[in-house]
């Protein structure tokens, strides 16, 4: 946790030091105390600032959304498209771009998202009620993930304007560049709020790898835990989508970073996974700014270049056990 700590500060001072204007940390810190240089202070507290704040808590909630669903599905390739949460979540801010309501009322888009991964735990939760078996969770979340990517790909076969499925295809591949304190405002309180809902279930995570009857036997209810968790999901991924796009990965790749050090227990791997998932977003939102490119790279496409070299890792690992 103190390197992990080390390492988000490092990267919070980068990300407000690094980019097409190169800012001092000496006055990117007076520019927070508002300080120094006018024009400094506006790029450091208007486009800096809710970059940084955005980049830590995306990365934050979507590596504590998978560390929290691989402990409760007890399954080491889970992340938050898995149950279609992240899925329903782009469908949401697709529809919103598609028939322009991002354009006309800017709130409308991280709203559309935000609901859309309700729908999603909604959905998810319905159609595997009746089974308390993760298997069963697995299934009906695919459901709906395949689901949600079949409608996006409808709405960019049926856009009529090609400036407005450019936007959503590059809306899709994630980015947090032109994110202001009005994103930071919308979005973060359901990203706390699904953190929390998430976090609370530490205990009942590490039940869990006993057994489903022996959690049950130790007071834990499966059916509430069930609930929590999908909803906690639903709410942080559904906050972050809404503010980032879609951005892969993260999720799955840092819970087994974390568990590299040797920590095993379901409970002591969320909040390292969030503070790692922190560092791994903002790194990678820092690279973005510096790597020469006529625009500026994606950032899911940065986070997906970073993962698969591990996943292709990780399930040659998982072959040798086999």
């Amino acid at each position: 946790m103190p390197v992990l700590a080390i390492l988000c500060a490092a990267a919070a001072v980068a990300s407000l030091t690094v980019g097409p204007a190169p800012v001092g940390a000496g006055d990117a810190l007076a520019a927070l105390l508002g300080k120094g240089d006018e024009v400094i202070r506006s790029v450091v507290l208007q486009i800096r600032l809710p970059r940084l704040i955005l980049s830590l808590a995306v990365g934050a909630v979507l590596a504590l959304s998978g560390a929290a669903l691989q402990g409760y599905l007890r399954n080491p390739l889970a992340d938050p498209s898995v149950l279609g949460t992240s899925g329903m979540a782009a469908l949401g801010a697709v529809i919103a771009l598609y028939f322009g309501l991002a354009a006309a009322v800017p709130a409308a888009l991280p709203a559309m998202a935000v609901a859309g991964a309700l729908l999603g735990f909604v959905a998810v939760l319905a159609l595997s009620r009746r089974a308390e078996s993760p298997l069963n969770l697995i299934l009906a979340g695919i459901a709906v993930g395949t689901l949600s990517g079949a409608a996006i790909s409808l709405a960019l076969n049926l856009s009529s304007n090609p400036f407005a499925g450019m936007e959503i295809t590059f809306w899709l591949l994630g980015s947090l560049e032109d994110r202001g304190m009005t994103h930071v405002l919308m979005a973060l309180p359901v990203m706390l709020a699904g953190a929390v809902l998430l976090l609370w279930n530490g205990r009942a995570l590490d039940a869990l790898t006993l057994g489903e009857e022996a959690a049950q036997g130790l007071g834990f209810d499966l059916g509430h835990l069930r609930i929590r968790i999908l909803a906690g999901v639903a709410l942080a991924v559904g906050g972050a989508v809404a503010v980032s796009g879609a951005i892969g990965f993260v999720g799955l790749v840092v819970p087994h970073i974390v568990r590299m050090t040797g920590v095993a227990a379901p409970s002591r791997v969320l909040l390292p996974s969030a503070l790692a998932g922190a560092v791994l977003l903002t790194t990678a939102d820092v690279l973005v700014r510096v790597v020469p490119a006529s625009a500026e790279l994606r950032l899911g496409v940065v986070t997906a270049l970073l993962g698969v070299p591990f996943f292709l890792h990780l399930l040659a690992g998982t072959k040798r056990l086999g």
